[in-house]
């Protein structure tokens, strides 16, 4: 084994040209500033990258699902809330909430494929295209919505299919004249400016006032009769 001389041991202690010692300690907290700005890109970042895998062909569908459901639940919260306020119920009923947000799961797989549907067919942007798709989203899905919110939950309750026909007839009629009211003109925004993935997301966000109307007309209830006038 050589000798190792002095300069040996000076070469091999002294610091690389990178690792310049600090002098001051205020650089450090000059440097807090920008820790706290890469946090919050790193935040930024990993919010993108899970919006974009939510959004993507793959887990499109379990998205969509998801947001239908919730929003759902929030809309019958919502009429709840209402329905306290005026004095129509007196607590929260929770299985209630439940099963319309479980309704937000049927409603949303048709929407999801519905709207994919229309896609393809009609892949352009032109007014004449957006016109043709509100119409059958008017005249095709919307009636189909409605019965399957309606059948969902049927099951849900577990009624009979004769409850369930009479209910259908007394107030299917009067959501689907609400939607002549709020959709043509959302979705004329939805089938020109939003891009298709995003159409279920938007078709939901704009739903939650509606939610609440379709929750409020499920659970309506009829006005009893007067005894006294009965009898006249």
């Amino acid at each position: 084994m050589g000798k190792l001389s002095f300069r040996d041991i000076e070469n091999h202690l002294r610091l690389p040209a990178t690792a310049t010692p600090s002098h001051n300690s205020s650089c450090i907290c000059e440097g807090a500033p920008m820790s706290r700005k890469a946090i919050w890109r790193n935040f930024v970042k990993i919010l993108d990258r899970y919006h974009q895998a939510a959004f993507s062909p793959k887990y499109l569908l379990y998205t969509n699902i998801g947001i239908s459901i919730a929003l759902s639940g929030v809309g019958d919260t919502i009429a709840q809330t209402y329905e306290r306020m005026i004095g129509e119920i007196h607590g929260w009923n929770k299985i209630r909430t439940l099963r319309m947000g479980i309704s937000g799961l049927t409603v949303g797989v048709v929407c999801h494929y519905w709207y994919q549907y229309l896609d393809y067919l009609y892949p352009q942007r032109t007014y004449r295209t957006v016109i043709i798709k509100i119409l059958l989203d008017q005249f095709i899905c919307s009636p189909l919505y409605i019965a399957v919110f309606f059948l969902t939950m049927a099951v849900l309750e577990d009624t009979t299919w004769e409850e369930v026909q009479k209910e259908i007839r007394e107030k299917a009629l009067v959501l689907y004249m609400a939607e002549w009211t709020v959709w043509p003109l959302a979705q004329f925004i939805n089938f020109l400016l939003i891009k298709p993935q995003y159409r279920v997301f938007y078709d939901n966000s704009i739903s939650l006032g509606y939610d609440v109307y379709t929750s409020q007309v499920k659970y309506r209830k009829k006005p009893q009769a007067n005894p006294d006038q009965k009898e006249k």
